[in-house]
């Protein structure tokens, strides 16, 4: 079976630096910054210019630019 995407509005903002997105979440590993977001599967890694994505529920995660591109589009 084939299934589409129902079409939903999302809430979504780049991110490049602590500050930029109340969900993420910065430890220290090995002498470095890590940046992650508690998802409902668990913790996600955060890079700088990966997208936070809100979804339907309220809850965040975060998308690659290259993937968000190839996904979304701005709403009107």
């Amino acid at each position: 079976m084939k299934f589409r995407k129902k079409p939903v509005v999302i809430e979504a903002n780049q991110w490049f630096c602590m500050g930029h997105h109340p969900a993420v979440q910065e430890r220290w590993d090995s002498g470095e910054p890590v940046y992650f977001i508690e998802t409902l599967e668990g913790p996600h890694i955060v890079s700088p210019g990966d997208w936070i994505i809100t979804g339907v529920k309220g809850e965040h995660y975060p998308c690659k630019p290259d993937i968000f591109e190839m996904t979304y589009e701005v709403a009107e």
